[in-house]
This record gives C-alpha cells, sequence and structure tokens, in this order.
C-alpha cells in the first residue's frame, strides 16, 4: 500500500498517526516496513516525536530498527525507551551487533548493560567480547539450528520448526556428534529431497568448510566469496562447533574493510567522514602529509641539481608537470589494482611473478603510447625533433618505472606482514615524482648539446 511513498512522506504519515492516536494505521504502516526503512524515518522525526514513535513499537521490531542505526543511535534510543524496554531489546539483539554495540563502551557500563540481561544472554556475550576484535569469534552468532548425526530427516525438521524464528539463517543446518564437535552440513534442500526415515549421516556432506574461532575477518570473507556461503560455521580448537558467521555480517566486514583501505590509500589514516569537524579531520591528516612533504623537498633538490640544464634549455620546464604527473597516476593505478587483489586472493610467487611482469608490460605499452604522442607535440610546439625525443624517452622509462613501483612496494609490505594499503597513493606518487626527475633532467643532459 505504501510502497510508492517516498521517506519524507512516510514520515509526514508516521507523524500523522502518532498526533491522531491512531494505533491500528500505525501499526499498519509499520509492519509493512523494511527496519531499515524504520531506522530512516526515525531520524527524520522531529525530536519530540521520536519517543513517541519508540514507545509504539514492539521489542522484535523495535530490536530490528535498532540494528540499523549506528552505535551513538542505538545508545541515544535505548535511553528513551528505559530501564526494561532496555533490557529486553538487548536480550532479543544479535549476539554480533550486541558485541559490536558494547565495544564502544566502558568496562563499567559493559557491566551495567550485561547485569540486566538473562544469564545465559549475557554470558554469550562476554565470551565472544573474549575474543579479539575482527575475528570470527567476534562476529558469529549463536542463533543457528544444529542437530545431531543420530536424528532422522524427520526428527530434523521438526527441530528446524521448533527454532525457527529464533535462527538467523535456516538454509544450513550444522550436523554435530556426541561431542558437539562439528561433523557436517546439510541444507534445507537436501532434507526436503530425502526420505523421512533416513539418518541424518546418510544425508549429510561430511566435508565441512569452518572458521576457526580466531581467524581474520577477511579470511572469511574471502571462504565465503570462494564457496558462495550464505553463512559459515565457527569452530573452537578441539573442532566443537560455537556459531555461525552470516552472509550479512561479511557485507559489513568488505565494506569495512574498503573504508579502511580507501583511508590508508588516501593517506587518511584513520576514518574520516562528512561529519569530522575540521580540525580532527586535518590533524588526522597531517602526519602523512608532514612526511611527505620533507620526500618532496628531495625533488626540489634535484631541480636545482639540474638548474644550469634548464637555464639553457628553458623549454624542458614546460614538460616537468607532465612528466611527473602521468609517472604519479600510473603507479597510483598499479598500486589499487595490487591491493584490491591482495584482498581477494592468495600470493605465491609464481603469482607475483606473473604480475611484476604483467604490469612491466602494461607500462611498456602505455609509455610506447603516449612517449609517440608527447614527441609529436614537443616537435610541432617547439620546433626540436631532438626535445621530442628526449621528452618522449622520459616518459617511457617513467611510465615504466612508476608502473613498476606502484607493482612492487606494495607486495613487499605485503611479504614483510605490513599492511599493503599503507603504501599509499600519495607516498607512491611522491617517490615517482623523484624517479621522473632524475629520469628527465639526466637524459637531457645526455643531450643538452644537441638541444642548443
Amino acid at each position: 500500500m505504501n510502497s510508492n511513498l517516498t521517506e519524507d512522506q512516510l514520515t509526514l504519515l508516521v507523524i500523522k498517526h502518532l498526533k491522531e492516536g491512531k494505533k491500528t494505521e500505525f501499526q499498519q504502516l509499520i509492519d509493512e516496513l523494511h527496519p531499515y526503512d524504520m531506522a530512516a524515518i526515525y531520524r527524520n522525526l522531529p525530536q519530540k516525536h521520536q519517543t513517541r514513535f519508540l514507545i509504539h513499537l514492539s521489542i522484535p521490531i523495535l530490536t530490528d530498527m535498532i540494528q540499523e542505526l549506528e552505535s551513538d543511535e542505538q545508545m541515544a534510543v535505548l535511553k528513551k525507551v528505559g530501564k526494561d524496554r532496555t533490557r529486553k531489546v538487548l536480550d532479543d539483539m544479535d549476539n554480533d551487533d550486541l558485541a559490536s554495540l558494547l565495544d564502544d563502551m566502558s568496562p563499567e557500563n559493559i557491566k551495567l548493560f550485561l547485569s540486566g540481561m538473562k544469564k545465559e544472554e549475557s554470558s554469550i556475550i562476554e565470551s565472544m567480547m573474549s575474543y579479539p576484535p575482527e575475528t570470527a569469534g567476534r562476529l558469529m552468532t549463536n542463533r543457528f539450528v544444529w542437530i545431531k548425526d543420530s536424528y532422522t530427516v524427520r526428527e530434523a525438521v521438526e527441530k528446524l520448526k521448533t527454532f525457527a524464528e529464533f535462527a538467523e539463517t535456516i538454509n544450513y543446518l550444522y550436523v554435530i556428534d556426541d561431542e558437539k564437535k562439528l561433523v557436517g552440513v546439510v541444507s534445507y534442500r537436501d532434507m526436503l529431497m530425502a526420505d523421512t526415515h533416513e539418518k541424518i549421516a546418510d544425508v549429510m556432506y561430511a566435508r565441512v568448510i569452518s572458521a576457526g574461532v580466531y581467524m581474520d575477518q577477511e579470511e572469511i570473507a574471502r571462504l565465503i566469496e570462494r564457496y558462495d556461503f550464505l553463512a559459515i560455521p565457527v569452530v573452537d580448537d578441539d573442532g566443537v562447533l560455537i556459531g555461525i558467521v552470516t552472509f550479512d555480517d561479511i557485507i559489513d566486514v568488505v565494506i569495512q574493510e574498503a573504508n579502511e583501505d580507501i583511508e590508508k590509500l588516501s593517506a587518511s589514516g584513520k576514518s574520516i567522514d562528512f561529519d569530522t569537524k575540521a580540525g580532527v579531520a586535518a590533524f588526522r591528516r597531517l602526519p602523512w602529509l608532514v612526511l611527505l612533504l620533507f620526500i618532496g623537498l628531495v625533488s626540489g633538490s634535484i631541480i636545482s641539481g639540474f638548474e644550469n640544464t634548464l637555464n639553457q634549455v628553458v623549454a624542458l620546464t614546460y614538460f616537468m608537470p607532465m612528466i611527473s604527473g602521468m609517472t604519479g597516476n600510473t603507479g597510483t593505478q598499479s598500486l589499487a589494482v595490487v591491493v584490491r587483489g591482495l584482498a581477494s586472493r592468495d600470493i605465491d610467487m609464481k603469482t607475483v611473478l606473473a604480475l611484476i611482469m604483467r604490469e612491466f608490460g602494461v607500462g611498456l605499452i602505455i609509455g610506447a603510447v603516449c612517449g609517440v604522442l608527447i614527441f609529436f607535440i614537443a616537435f610541432f610546439w617547439q620546433g626540436s625533433a631532438v626535445l621530442g625525443f628526449v621528452v618522449s624517452a622520459s616518459l617511457l622509462l617513467t611510465l615504466i618505472i612508476g608502473t613498476l613501483a606502484g607493482t612492487i612496494i606494495p607486495l613487499v609490505l605485503y611479504k614483510m606482514n605490513v599492511d599493503p594499503a599503507v603504501a599509499s597513493g600519495p607516498l607512491i606518487t611522491t617517490i615517482n615524482d623523484i624517479f621522473s626527475l632524475i629520469t628527465y633532467f639526466t637524459i637531457a643532459s645526455w643531450f643538452l648539446t644537441q638541444l642548443l
């Protein structure tokens, strides 16, 4: 009924129902909305209507909506709904979302929040928070359906029906033995196709891909991408099944990791968004930029070292920005390709050598094409074939150097167990500026007599 209404129209409709006390119409509207849309409406509501809006939401709906908000917004909502509803919401929240919320709290506040929860739920959260950040243990949820290998298909289906609302996903059922160790997995589809009297042990897949509880979240993302899973089981060091990581959580991980890499590639270092204050954003960028400033001074010293060459052939200065700019651009392009590749696949020596040779070929082709173009531009502009040759030869060599630098530097950092994204674009550009100027002026010096 409301599928064609805009976000603003839905917000106005909510306000109208709240003002007029139309609880039935309000509930019908809410029942049709996705939690994300409810969160958007909540943000758009004037302050005076937000609390009334929250009061009219049932605990399950309120919980779903809260999980679509940022952590600071979640805390603001919990303060508005009161202690009793807060306790119920915390008990109802997905384990991983609740652990993420508590991450931003002080130990005292964490203890306070957990004390108001059911003992079973608080124990699970405490256990999850004992694992390092960005690992399977922090991402997993215990809301999944497990069955024993001794069950029949009928018994498994009955259990699935009982716990379907509790589970985050029912696409897979994970099979354990009497010691609670993971021994197999069976899909809901496989059970539908099987005879109800068959044993689960005869229907399940015994070769199970699982994640160790300390596995890094990026590696989990690779596993899910590689095998097209909707969820992946998490086991402890003894092989005991303790949770699952679902696809929706991995999407959040991929976005988070991508944002972190972009921040590093741009040399901002820490998170900066639209809401970050100018002073904070400036100080987060300054360390890298100050370092690059001093490295950039090397470029100035190179130019001063070839001052005599420049004084004799002023036309060389026309092409300096183009040479250094093109070199930096190709290096940044290669850097982006390598960082993206390292995040999505395993790297061995054969792959590294193939990548370096490929990027050398790329640099050679790009350099040759751009070199020919700049030769004719320099020749017709300045009327000097020698100047055209110097500029084109310099551009060819510097583009090859820039491409290789953008490829090799992140690979070296990767082998040194350093995040390759820290080889940021500005750093690559600055280093390539130095190489390009040295190459350009060295070649120009060799042909100085012909240029005069």
